[in-house]
């Protein structure tokens, strides 16, 4: 028998007239989380839409890829110096091993897009200090004394690694405490900002971000303080709304136009139960310059305090920053709770990122400082191997499939299945849902004059990735 040869460009030609009429790309991916049993990220089989017409209800959900919402920087979580300390004394093949996993973009990678750091010392880490700590009863008002030398031993070694492996990543930066002489309580814990000091500390902020520049290092966004209504950590500081105005508006963004800063300012940095924080700064025509947008944790108030604000200043973004898990807590309980709130939740209030707290920890929960969190259970333990808690699997069911720059879907919603849809840069579409039931559930999915009902078992959480 004779071989027929294909000629390339007839195969070529081909494909091309194929794929208008939808026989490529039409399968949809799917992997399942049963945080009940800790079965997580199930690969299930493919499956594939329905062309039938008479399948076109009225009550599905339909996913159209031109009504979009904001556009995302992604997820990820707080690299805090005592995380960036366990981190870098692992071996360095194993240490490599889980930054390629964190932050590598490859298949069964996090895809980690986002990571907040500490302008000085957090309560995670072994002491407290600033950049310009000096005796008490002085001022430092040229910072001669500034050093990063303490960030040098493991944070920003660890941060440049980070950047060989994933150079976009967004780095988000936030003081928990200024340097006690600025402060009118001389300490590490609580106190306000003195007034005389505003300029200074705004300086303090520039150097801060050029410093970093110099090591390769680009700051993205900060915020002026961490909880700056939560002053009983180890360090913290209070810091009222109409004083933070005063800070960004007077201060910090003057310095920011005056030295060509393009790093943006987030304002307040806490709970959603005081929407009217950020609000207030917002409400101030000069102040509101400067100001690209807030920051939110969940530890007090309701998700949709997001909303609120958004709904008052539509032009500002939107950023959920910090949420812990403790030691105390149960996997399933807080991986549902989470995935509806933190993810899925700021989401759909317009959140660009939504981060969990600390990277990492050691078997005893540290290193924290002297006052600090004692319960803060880390995304991983490091203790003679790696430990995958919780937090680890909150963040990869949706950074390992949705990555930065990818556009909300804005989408109708169903009881009891909270979900949320994205059109990723690749122009694939990624839809998280979770069953809060105990019982499995339908979803009635519609694009175009394609659809599929998809299968939401009970206590669930599940990414499905349409190739359209």
């Amino acid at each position: 028998m004779n071989e027929v040869k294909a000629n390339p460009k007839s195969i070529w030609m081909l494909f091309m007239l194929l794929i208008p009429l939808g026989i490529f790309g039409q399968s949809i991916e799917n992997w399942i989380s049963y945080p009940k049993n800790k079965q997580m990220f199930q690969k299930m089989p493919n499956l594939a839409w329905n062309s039938d017409k008479s399948k076109l209800l009225s009550n599905n959900i339909f996913i159209n890829p031109t009504s979009l919402d904001q556009t995302i920087d992604g997820f990820g979580y707080t690299l805090t110096g005592g995380s960036a300390y366990l981190i870098q004394a692992l071996d360095a093949r194993t240490k490599l091993a889980l930054l390629q996993e964190l932050f590598g973009n490859k298949p069964h990678q996090l895809g980690i897009s986002v990571l907040r750091i500490s302008i000085g010392a957090s309560d995670m880490d072994e002491k407290v200090f600033s950049y310009n700590d000096i005796p008490k009863e002085k001022e430092d008002l040229r910072l001669q004394s500034f050093s990063m030398h303490e960030d040098k031993k493991a944070l920003i070694p660890l941060v440049k690694e980070i950047l060989r492996i994933n150079p976009r990543i967004k780095l988000f930066a936030t003081p928990w405490s200024p340097p006690t002489w600025m402060k009118d309580n001389q300490e590490t814990k609580g106190g306000k900002l003195l007034p005389k000091y505003y300029e200074v500390y705004a300086r303090y902020f520039i150097r801060y971000i050029q410093e970093m520049k110099k090591l390769g290092i680009k700051i993205h966004a900060i915020t002026p303080q961490n909880e700056p209504l939560h002053p009983g950590n180890n360090p913290s500081l209070s810091m009222s709304a109409e004083e933070q105005l005063v800070f960004i508006r007077d201060y910090l963004g003057p310095q920011f136009r005056k030295n060509r800063i393009s790093t943006k300012i987030i304002c307040y940095d806490h709970n959603c139960d005081k929407p009217e924080y950020p609000i207030t700064i917002l409400n101030d025509p000069e102040a509101r310059k400067f100001v690209d947008g807030s920051a939110f944790h969940l530890y007090q108030g309701n998700i949709s305090a997001l909303a609120q604000v958004r709904t008052k200043h539509p032009d500002k973004n939107l950023y959920f920053t910090e949420q812990w898990t403790g030691v105390k807590g149960d996997f399933y309980g807080d991986f549902m709770w989470h995935i509806k709130n933190v993810i899925i939740g700021s989401m759909n209030q317009g959140a660009k990122t939504a981060l969990e707290w600390n990277l990492a920890n050691d078997q005893n929960l540290g290193p924290h400082s002297p006052g600090g969190c004692t319960e803060c259970l880390g995304a991983i333990t490091l203790s003679q191997g790696i430990q995958r808690n919780v937090a680890y699997y909150i963040i990869a069911q949706a950074s390992s499939f949705i990555p930065a720059d990818s556009k909300r879907i804005k989408l109708n919603s169903i009881a009891h299945l909270p979900m949320v849809a994205f059109l990723r840069p690749d122009k694939q579409i990624c839809l998280l849902v979770q069953n809060e039931g105990l019982e499995k559930q339908k979803l009635p999915i519609q694009y175009l004059h394609k659809t599929i009902e998809l299968d939401i078992p009970g206590s669930s959480v599940s990414t499905f990735l349409f190739k359209l």
